[in-house]
């Protein structure tokens, strides 16, 4: 059911809920970005944070479920959990193993993941058409193996996982590998993180590099997840989740070779705008919120 009301009007009795459900969250732009959008459209939601722990959860949705919440997003440590929570998932949320988006259907829960999603969409945004071509990925934690299952899914030909054999996360890729190629005509390889020669080898014929790690985020600026003296192919894309800080030494990199290069910035922002158009089947108004809340990327675009 969609909610309209005039810009910047007072919360009614009518007013939707909307959510973000995580620990910490304080921190996140979420509620700015959505309220500045509902604001925008006339839609009569507010979005709010609220710090929920995976002891927490359970109740805190079936009380979400109960107001008749029309939908929320999670954020760590929930992602995982609210699978089994969901009446229904997505394909991608499904194969991801975590849901970062519910919508509530008459009490009817579906969840969907759409940080794949959002830096498939950050490609586009920069300008690059990835379909068809090769990528490289670093890592297999829960964000790489997001853009790893939508990669797929959109129609990539061949990536390249890079992830350490004794990994975490390793028995999961091999799983999430397995059932990719059940359903999509991508070629998926499993590489060793630490083979600096096999990595050299597989950017040779890739499009984008993708860093899907936190290698580099803040406060470890200092640190790189490539060889510090790689040297990348020409017009190799080179792309970090990491927005914080907005230049990671990777993007030094590639910058200072004459890569194209993005961070991500609009990966966080892209996410937040399909989930938007879940709930409420609107297009957020991405210009307005770039400006607003994300006047300052990191990437250099394609002409």
């Amino acid at each position: 059911m969609e909610n309209t009301t005039s810009a910047a009007s007072p919360i009614t009795g009518h007013t939707g809920l909307i959510c973000l459900l995580g620990s910490p969250c304080a921190h996140s732009v979420s509620p700015m970005m959505h309220n500045a959008s509902f604001e925008a459209l006339g839609l009569d939601y507010r979005y709010l944070a609220f710090d929920v722990n995976e002891e927490t959860l359970p109740t805190a949705v079936a009380g979400l479920k109960v107001l008749g919440a029309r939908g929320f997003n999670l954020t760590m440590p929930d992602k995982n959990l609210m699978v089994s929570l969901c009446d229904e998932l997505s394909t991608a949320a499904r194969i991801i193993g975590a849901v970062n988006t519910v919508v509530n259907e008459n009490g009817r829960l579906i969840g969907h993941n759409t940080d794949g999603i959002g830096y498939m969409q950050s490609v586009k945004d920069a300008g690059y058409d990835i379909t068809g071509k090769k990528m490289t990925l670093l890592g297999a934690g829960g964000a790489a193996t997001a853009i790893l299952v939508q990669a797929a899914l959109d129609g990539l030909k061949e990536i390249a996982v890079f992830v350490r054999p004794t990994s975490r996360f390793y028995d999961r890729l091999v799983h999430t590998v397995d059932e990719l190629a059940e359903i999509t005509d991508c070629r998926i390889r499993i590489c060793d993180f630490s083979d600096a020669d096999l990595l050299k080898k597989e950017l040779a014929d890739s499009a984008i590099l993708t860093n899907g790690t936190s290698v580099g985020m803040a406060p470890h600026e200092d640190t790189c997840p490539v060889p510090e003296d790689l040297t990348f192919p020409n017009g190799l894309i080179v792309s970090d989740i990491i927005y914080n800080p907005r230049e990671t030494k990777l993007l030094t990199m590639a910058k200072a070779q004459g890569n194209p290069f993005f961070n991500g910035s609009y990966m966080l922002l892209y996410q937040g705008a399909e989930a938007f158009r879940l709930w409420t089947g609107k297009e957020m108004p991405v210009e307005k919120i770039k400006k607003e809340f994300f006047s300052d990327p990191f990437y250099s675009k394609a002409t």
